[in-house]
């Protein structure tokens, strides 16, 4: 048998990398374990369609949303045909008063005076009181949002008009600013306010200073803006970002429906780096046309999932339109509310203004000397498949040295941005596959010491299930933790406080499922003939060649594209966004997951990767044909990869993605053993038979 030989230097620089990603690991640990408040809002509008269904007055409405334990109310930018609904401010056409006049439906003389003085126009809006103050914010918001020039101020009989130069359908949903009769009462009631403003249309500075004067005595949880653009964009986004960090203000960004990163909104990156990261946190709302499908439960679930492991620290609580069964729409929606924060509190949530994560930036010695792991990892893995490299230990230090420095002096400069994702990717899948390639080694020495040796010859001929089981699971366990090795990597190249938050993700996921499978294959084709198991040592080119020279059956081939399926399905069914929608029995499944575990395992470790890890070593023991094992080993390298490519969603708490691997390797490795007691009684079974 001829040997691979693991290069002890290139273990030692690996284990000095593991040692500072494990390190980065701790403080990433510690960064997310503070941030743990959660702001709950709901719409105050939402609250006012509200009462005015269920006959209730505002005020009892938001007293008993308040008791719920909902923080903070969403109030966004007034506007014209929402001050007309509820009766604060009156806006005409100058067409509609016209008619008016001509119909003979206008009966005020100091109203017809005007017209027949000529100083109502058709192509006008005009804008009359009914709140005072609210009439007040309007005609300041007005001559903020269309200039002095379209805006003009006279009256009729005592009572100020306000006539605009502009269309009544624009007009009328143009944003007025926030209102302060809306934001009183919030405040009054001891709720936070969750700013919603929408940005000007050629924004000035004069501009941004009416927004932030008009919220200068609130108490504003968070400003999440609405709308395409931040305030400010694209001009006056330093003035902006000056407001917000005179005033402690927290930045809010809206998660995207994908789950990947969040809706785009011009000045967004600029804002978030000028006041700093520690001043953002990321906002959540169940999709509008998603919640009515759900139940309350369900949606409580939603919520809890989503804060533990996306990050979300803004909850925007949509109310539900339909009431459950012999419950008002009131209570329907106040059980909702309440039911969210206790579900919260049990998962360990405070609730007030949004927590923020520290402006966390591991040291850069640390981060040069993961990417130089990484770096020497590669080199082992090319040894570790090349006879003629595994031979020369000099050149494979040389090659190593090249690349460490090449790696490491962008990130000893404060750059190296590529470098960290490249080094990630290369953990994601490297690791695991060294982990693979490991017990592909160690079995070729226990199967030569059987075959030539002549030593421990009842493994083969006297091994009861039991130990067959145990021997299985426990490599598997031992293979899950050098594959965790990878995790620690890929955490300690890309942890900072940017990827918490999405502003930078990891790319190349559905990448990180394939090439695992031919990085074990190559290896596995160095160490083994799937082909004809009599010769050894036949090279992986030349195995290759004669499989696609044999003559294939049909059996063979529909076999074969139902592998081509099961792959094409796992590359889809990856990442944040998924190409196959998934089905009612899978989220079932993952429902009950989700209750069993305290991070749901992912159904490809724990139903498929990790229980045929366990028959490819029970498979390799009972000495089974190389192709079974190839085909199981492959299917092994699903679990172990997924495993670490867990850890490429940054988002997600480094200690949930831990137990995941960890909820679904113990199971999975359960499942593995249950299939081989079954088999092996299958198997003696049948030759009773």
């Amino acid at each position: 048998m001829k040997k691979f030989f693991y290069n002890r230097t290139l273990l030692i620089i690996i284990g000095l990398g593991l040692f500072a990603a494990l390190i980065i690991a701790g403080q990433r640990f510690f960064v997310e374990s503070k941030n743990t408040q959660i702001d709950l809002a709901v719409d105050y509008q939402s609250l006012v369609d509200l009462a005015d269904r269920e006959g209730l007055e505002l005020d009892e409405v938001l007293r008993l949303t308040k008791k719920t334990g909902i923080t903070s109310l969403a109030i966004y930018d007034s506007t014209l045909e929402r001050l007309g609904w509820s009766g604060k401010v009156f806006s005409f056409a100058g067409s509609e008063i016209l008619s008016s006049y001509q119909s003979g439906r206008l009966t005020n003389d100091l109203w017809r005076q005007t017209i027949e003085m000529g100083h109502i126009e058709p192509n006008r809006v005009y804008v009359i009181g009914g709140n005072l103050q609210s009439y007040h914010d309007t005609k300041e918001a007005l001559f903020q949002r269309l200039g002095e020039e379209r805006v003009k101020i006279f009256s009729v009989g005592g009572i100020e008009v306000i006539e605009l130069k502009a269309q009544s359908g624009d007009v009328m949903k143009m944003p007025l600013g926030m209102p302060r009769d809306e934001m009183d009462k919030a405040r009054a009631l001891g709720f936070n306010i969750l700013a919603r403003p929408k940005n000007f249309t050629k924004c000035t500075a004069e501009n941004v200073k009416f927004f932030f004067d008009r919220i200068e005595y609130y108490p504003i949880s968070e400003i999440v803006f609405d709308g395409p653009e931040v305030l400010g964009a694209s001009n006056f986004l330093d003035l902006t970002a000056a407001n917000f960090t005179q005033r402690n203000l927290t930045f809010g960004v809206i998660e995207h429906f994908t789950q990947l990163k969040f809706y785009p909104q011009a000045g967004t990156d600029y804002l978030a780096k000028t006041i700093g990261k520690d001043h953002i946190a990321r906002l959540y709302a169940i999709p509008k046309d998603e919640q009515p499908k759900l139940s309350v439960e369900a949606a409580i679930n939603r919520w809890s999932t989503t804060d533990r492991e996306r990050n979300i620290r803004i909850n925007l609580l949509r109310i539900y339109e339909k009431p459950e069964p012999e419950m008002t729409l009131l209570e329907t929606n106040m059980k909702y509310f309440r039911e969210v924060r206790a579900a919260l509190e049990r998962d360990g949530f405070s609730f007030g203004r949004a927590g923020t994560f520290d402006n966390y930036y591991p040291n850069v010695i640390l981060r040069a000397l993961v990417v130089v792991g990484v770096m020497a990892a590669a080199v082992l893995y090319l040894s570790l498949i090349s006879r003629r490299l595994n031979r020369n230990r000099k050149f494979q230090l040389q090659m190593f040295a090249v690349l460490a420095i090449m790696a490491a002096i962008p990130i000893l400069m404060g750059a190296g941005g590529k470098v960290r994702i490249l080094a990630a990717f290369m953990s994601a899948n490297l690791f695991p596959a060294l982990a693979i390639i490991w017990q592909l080694d160690l079995l070729r020495v226990i199967q030569y010491k059987i075959r030539v040796q002549k030593r421990a010859m009842r493994l083969k001929e006297n091994l009861s299930t039991m130990q067959l089981v145990w021997i299985s699971t426990f490599a598997l366990l031992i293979t899950g933790v050098l594959s965790m090795t990878g995790a620690a990597y890929l955490s300690g190249a890309l942890s900072d406080v940017s990827y918490f938050l999405e502003f930078e993700i990891f790319r190349g996921i559905k990448l990180t499922f394939v090439l695992p499978l031919i990085l074990v294959a190559v290896a596995f084709l160095q160490r083994f003939n799937i082909v004809d198991e009599v010769r050894q040592n036949v090279p992986a080119t030349q195995q290759i060649k004669e499989l696609l020279d044999k003559s294939v059956s049909v059996k063979a081939l529909l076999a074969l594209m139902i592998v081509a399926g099961a792959v094409v399905v796992l590359v889809a069914r990856s990442g944040h966004t998924s190409g196959m929608p998934v089905s009612g029995v899978e989220i079932k499944i993952r429902n009950m997951l989700e209750q069993i575990f305290y991070a749901r395992p992912r159904s490809k470790e724990i139903f498929f990767g990790h229980p045929a890890f366990v028959l490819a070593m029970a498979a390799f023991l009972k000495k089974f044909p190389k192709m079974i094992c190839f085909a199981l080993v492959m299917a092994a390298t699903v679990g172990q990869s997924s495993m670490v490519e867990t850890f490429a969603h940054m988002r997600t708490p480094i200690f949930m993605s831990f137990m995941r691997g960890l909820d679904g390797l113990i199971p999975g490795a359960i499942i593995g053993a249950v299939l081989i007691i079954f088999l092996q009684i299958f198997s003696k079974q049948l030759k009773k038979e």
